[in-house]
């Protein structure tokens, strides 16, 4: 619910009234499609939507503070709260802000379409807005309109003789009636500021309403009020001491399968309670809650049966109606749970849910009311969804998965497996909203890439897979709340008949079907205007718009109205000329289905439909006191002036008897702004004169311009005579239905094809027909489509029906053509030791008479000979890290084709440790290397920073060679991209033009205590550097020391030529001779040492000292490292003799016959140190060179595994203490 005007002091009372608000209704049957259809737009709110009437206060006179009314947000609010439109019982028009599920980047939108409505422009309380989310504040005036009363009776050219449905001016009769009715102040409640209405209806006389009193300052409800009539709303009864005087209610729900049952929520700021009554109010229950409640989804058939969605993501479920919750699911995505609605109503306890998993993705779950376990809970969809795309409607379930950029849709028929949904080819869609499902055809919204404020209509096939355009931009504008509103209405009560606005060269014009899309044709205008003046008007230069949006803001024009059970009349505001116009707006009725058009008011007014829309009753936006209404028996062709009370009222909104009678109405307002609450009773009945008979109605047949022939249908319905005055009672429907004879125009486009301009479909070029039987196979039959499909729900019969339906074909023998094999995830990636999943796909050819083989790249290959091994895919693990050539080879007797796959095997990379000398000598090469863990990885990128360098540079090897030439401490930072983890390293180097090394040894007794990891050596390496300082009082600035790995444990000393004054460019050669002679002579008097542990002391030893410049400034530096290079180099030459000359060695000559051996097709990774050469600084790539060379866009090729340096024990560690 909003936060809208707040109480105030007294002082403040002079300057407030009530504003207009009426409530809309929901009817149950047609809110089945929008149960759920809408709820995803709703913000997480702090307290709940309200079920009926929402009044709030007026801020100033004249002017209304703009505010949103709380209405239902579809499934959770809207059938899900129980408040279904014979249960509210308001005329108010549709709000597309209520309907549509969007599905990050779609949304299932419900049509502005209701059994109840209110027609006109901004009229008392509109929906706009999802009901409880009161962190909004009213805004700013809405826009203010200037009251003027109708023209008088019509001059020449009125309406006068003419049937309904005729174009002529309306009549308006001088003389004031009155009206029946009561009047009940609400005695108390003048200071709250927010109302609630329920009416059950269906001849039940029970009326509630719970009034609040909202502190917008402390954003809570301080007061609340519980009143119940049982005579149609003529007396109220206060119910606060039943449910307790203390006690706090902020919301009312009503079960919507069973009106009698009553649930109230208490105000969790005090209390988190439940109050339930079976009894229609009469007595209430309280339970306590263990949660806060956010949001309720009553199911469609069992009266017991409640989801409730918590504040913190909580999904919990009763069988009791809230006496009882059970816990059923965790991370569950707000408004994305629902009840499995499917027309057959198997499984009915099935719940539908998307879920977030531990990793942050959401998948789509479904399980049962009492049990979602693990063990028990289903994943229709395989892999992830993303995130708030899950929609169950009717037959269909859909989600979105998004991939390279752009979002794919997929739809699930009756609950078998998902398809994914086929839009033409190029329409390369950003956003779909679906619009409904009902009728079993989908009808979709969808903006391409090139829209931006309109929308393509699109229809479906049956299953919802293959869709066909309908209608090209169409109008959209965005809500408050962030929803996508599509200027598209739906007309009750007539199948396939749809109003839109379009938009054609900048200007938008109002668009009517009759046949679900196929035909568009605009409105023709009234031929005169309200005075009986002729309207000059001609199509296609001019025609009558109507506004199809109906607005968040209250009080803007825009709202459209019909009724099932009055098909014919349609009730809009609008305009005429040669385009959509928010100025000069108008009411306008049809009382033939949108063939024509009359103008009834210049002004804004609400219209009523009452007892089957045998009564119009309208109501002037005003923001004056009125105490009187406008009543037409004839379907808006004249109209009668009646009072509803003896003293004028601030009208704050309406409230219809819920029914299909609708004969009693509320009147909700004030006398004055600092009166209570007046409820107004009207009761109609007093203005029939009797029930009407067989001989009180004519037959009216349902035309498009004369076209008698709808959706393949002759129609005809029962009217009452334009001048009988009784009651009509329940709605019989149409009285017959004769089926058409087929002809081209009960037949659309089929899925691929386009209409030309002399109306044939032919096929789009980037469709090719004979694709529809790829997958068949020989033996069987496909149906091959004429470029044509009658169009859903159509009811032709013969005529041109067998031309243009599809035809069953034998399928034909072809040759395997088009082949590919891909990943179930469409990944070139997978990981080592895990199951990866192929599918081979065939574009032309029967794969189930096909040999198909399979070479897995890794000495493993599979033969299958037909595709039933193969439906749920190909399976492999691979045991090794690399590149590896998948190829497959599908044959048949008329021929063959191959595909191949480069697939990149890895495993996690788990840590990174870059490896490089801690001091070096300017301008001297020094050599980086990435050491990984674990070292076979797979396919990796390195990016190399040096020092401040804002630019990097990009190797796929993991060892570079690279030069300083200025001294001082430098940065060098390697980072390692492996799939999508990226690990890095930062070491430090110290670049100097001269310095000496010095080899340390220690007690024999360290090597006990050595285990031999890093932390250790740096920690000694901290503890030796502290004691040379020390015993030789050398600053450290000139001491380096770096404990080497492996046993015994041995140590490295570099002695630097630390700069002690800034003027000063280094030390002379001189000073670090005395620098090392002074720590030599302390080292072999033994003057180093250093505790380890109470009891254990190391004595420090020189081994030898090393002048600068050195070749390795590394641990190489030792004479057993010297030794071991000239070793190497001795064994290189054996080698090379032993190769001369190796066929006199038997034994090298069998492991020469083993290298001939077939290897595995396998590019796989090889050491660091034997494949990566040292490169210098100069020719590394920049990140340019490297896009230019695409050596980050290749996924197959000629490119091998970048190599992963071996770990080794033998890198020393040097710490700057």
């Amino acid at each position: 619910m909003e936060k809208v005007a707040g109480w105030y002091p007294a002082w403040h009372v002079a300057l407030l009234y009530w504003t207009w608000l009426f409530l809309f209704t929901f009817g149950f049957t047609g809110a089945e499609i929008t149960c759920r259809s809408c709820h995803s737009q709703v913000k997480p709110q702090h307290q709940h939507p309200q079920q009926g009437l929402l009044m709030h206060l007026r801020t100033d006179r004249g002017e209304k503070e703009q505010r949103r009314f709380p209405g239902e947000k579809g499934g959770e609010r809207g059938q899900g709260a129980g408040m279904d439109a014979e249960d509210a019982g308001l005329q108010a028009p549709f709000d597309p802000t209520l309907s549509g599920a969007k599905i990050s980047g779609w949304e299932t939108r419900t049509l502005k379409r209701e059994p109840e409505k209110v027609a006109g422009g901004s009229r008392p309380g509109e929906a706009a807005a999802p009901a409880g989310d009161h962190r909004r504040r009213g805004r700013g005036s809405g826009r203010r309109r200037r009251g003027r009363s109708p023209r008088g009776t019509a001059g020449p050219g009125g309406a006068a003789g003419r049937e309904p449905g005729g174009s002529g001016a309306a009549r308006f009769g001088l003389e004031e009636l009155r009206l029946g009715s009561t009047t009940f102040a609400l005695t108390g409640d003048s200071a709250h500021n927010q109302a609630m209405v329920h009416w059950s209806g269906h001849n039940s006389s029970v009326i509630l309403i719970l009034t609040k009193l909202y502190d917008y300052n402390l954003g809570s409800i301080t007061e609340s009020s519980l009143w119940r009539s049982t005579d149609y709303g003529t007396t109220y009864e206060k119910l606060n001491d039943k449910v307790g005087l203390k006690t706090i209610l902020s919301y009312l729900y009503v079960c919507p399968t069973n009106k009698r049952k009553i649930m109230l929520l208490t105000d969790p700021e005090v209390e988190s309670s439940l109050l339930i009554s079976s009894d229609e109010g009469a007595t209430y229950q309280k339970y306590r809650l263990n949660f806060y409640i956010h949001s309720l989804l009553f199911h469609p058939k069992q009266e017991d049966w409640i989801l409730a969605y918590s504040q913190d993501q909580k999904l919990f479920s009763s069988v009791e109606f809230g006496r009882r919750w059970l816990l059923l699911h965790e991370g569950v995505a707000p408004n994305r749970f629902y009840w499995s609605m499917m027309g057959s109503g198997r499984e009915p306890d099935l719940v539908h849910l998307e879920a977030k998993t531990v990793d942050g993705h959401a998948q789509y779950i479904t399980c049962r009311m009492q049990n979602c376990s693990e063990a028990t809970r289903s994943k229709p969809f395989p892999g992830y969804i993303d995130h708030n795309s899950l929609i169950v409607q009717d037959d269909y379930v859909f989600v979105q998965l998004t991939s390279g950029g752009r979002p794919h849709y997929y739809v699930s028929y009756r609950r078998n497996a998902f398809t994914q949904m086929k839009l033409p080819k190029y329409s390369l869609p950003k956003d779909m909203h679906v619009i409904s499902t009902d009728e079993s055809q989908v009808f979709a919204a969808v903006q391409e890439w090139n829209q931006n404020d309109t929308y393509n209509l699109y229809i479906s096939d049956t299953q919802g897979v293959y869709f066909t355009l309908a209608l090209e931009n169409v109008k959209s504008s965005q809500g408050l709340e962030g929803n996508v509103m599509i200027d598209l209405y739906e007309v009750a009560g007539i199948k396939g008949m749809f109003l839109a606005n379009k938009k054609i060269d900048n200007q938008v014009k109002t668009f009517i079907t009759y046949n679900k899309g196929r035909d568009w044709n605009l409105l023709q205008a009234p031929d005169t205007d309200l005075r009986g003046n002729p309207v000059h008007c001609l199509l296609p230069y001019c025609s009558l718009h109507l506004h199809l949006k109906v607005s968040e803001n209250p009080y803007t024009s825009g709202n459209i109205a019909s009724r099932d059970t009055a098909p014919s009349i349609i009730v809009a505001s609008g305009n005429i000329g040669t385009e959509l116009s928010d100025d000069d707006i108008s009411m306008f009725v049809s009382a033939d289905a949108g063939n024509t058009w009359r103008q009834i008011f210049e002004e804004e007014h609400s219209v009523l439909y009452l007892d089957q829309g045998g009564v119009l009753v309208a109501i002037k936006h005003t923001s004056l006191p009125i105490r009187h209404l406008w009543l037409s028996f004839d379907e808006g062709k004249s109209w009668s002036k009646y009072s509803f009370t003896s003293l004028p009222l601030f009208v704050d909104g309406v409230l219809g008897e819920p029914g299909e009678e609708t004969l009693i109405m509320t009147v909700f307002g004030h006398f004055s702004h600092r009166s209570e609450w007046q409820l107004v009773k009207i009761d109609y009945k007093s203005i029939f004169d009797r029930r009407c008979a067989e001989e009180d109605y004519r037959p009216w047949q349902l035309h498009s311009q004369g076209e008698a022939c709808i959706m393949g249908a002759k129609r005809i319905y029962r009217k009452r005579k334009s001048e009988k005055k009784c009651m009509q009672g329940k709605y019989a429907g149409a009285m017959t239905s004769e089926p058409c004879v087929c002809t081209e125009a009960d037949f659309d486009c089929d899925y691929g094809y386009e209409r030309h301009s002399n109306g044939q479909c032919l096929p789009a070029f980037w469709y090719n027909p004979s694709s529809l039987s790829k997958d068949c196979s020989v033996g069987q039959s496909y149906l091959n489509s004429t470029g044509y499909r009658k169009v859903v729900s159509n009811n032709c019969t013969d005529g041109v029906r067998e031309q243009y339906t599809a035809k069953p074909q034998q399928c034909p023998g072809k040759a395997p053509h088009g082949l590919r094999i891909i990943t179930t995830d469409g990944k070139l990636t997978a990981e080592q030791g895990h199951n990866v999943t192929f599918l081979v796909q065939l574009e032309e050819g029967d794969l189930q008479r096909s040999l198909i083989q399979v070479d897995f790249g890794d000495g493993i290959a599979v033969s299958y000979a037909n595709l039933s091994s193969t439906e749920d895919g190909i399976k492999h693990i691979y045991q090794n890290v690399g590149i590896f050539r998948v190829t497959v080879l599908v044959e048949n007797s008329l021929g063959s084709d191959n595909a191949v796959l480069y697939l990149h095997v890895t495993c996690p990379l788990e840590h990174v440790h870059l490896s490089l000398p801690f001091v070096t000598t300017k301008n001297k090469e020094v050599n980086a290397t990435a050491v990984l863990w674990p070292s076979q990885v797979g396919t990796l990128t390195y990016v190399w920073w040096f020092g401040n360098n804002t630019e990097p540079l990009i190797t796929l090897e993991g060892s570079i060679t690279f030069t300083f030439s200025v001294e001082g401490m430098n940065t060098i930072t390697v980072q390692v991209s492996a799939g999508n983890i990226i690990l890095q390293d930062t070491k430090t180097i110290a670049v100097y033009e001269q310095f000496q090394s010095l080899r340390l040894s220690f007690s024999p007794n360290l090597d006990d205590y050595n285990p031999d990891i890093p932390e250790w050596r740096r920690d000694i390496s901290r503890v030796v550097k502290r004691a040379l300082v020390e015993a030789t009082g050398i600053s450290s600035n000139h001491i380096l020391v770096a404990v080497l790995p492996g046993l015994p444990t041995s140590a490295e000393l570099f002695i630097l030529p630390y700069q002690d004054a800034p003027a000063e460019n280094k030390r002379k050669t001189e000073n670090l001779e005395q620098i090392s002679e002074t720590l030599v002579q302390k080292l072999k008097q033994n003057f180093v040492h250093f505790d380890l542990k109470p009891g254990v002391r190391i004595l420090v030893h020189a081994a030898h000292l090393t002048a600068a410049p050195l070749v390795d400034p590394t641990p190489s530096h030792s004479g057993s490292a010297m030794l071991m290079l000239l070793s190497v180099v001795f064994v290189g030459l054996a080698v090379f003799v032993i190769y001369k000359f190796k066929r006199k060695i038997p034994g090298l000559n069998i492991y020469a016959q083993m290298q001939n051996e077939k290897d595995q097709e396998m590019i796989s990774p090889v050491s660091q140190r034997e494949s990566i050469p040292n490169v210098p600084q100069s020719e590394l790539m920049s990140p340019e060179q490297l896009v230019d060379e695409k050596l980050d866009v290749q996924p197959i090729g000629s490119i091998s595994t970048a190599a992963e340096p071996q770990s080794t024990k033998e890198i020393p560690t040097y710490v700057n203490g």
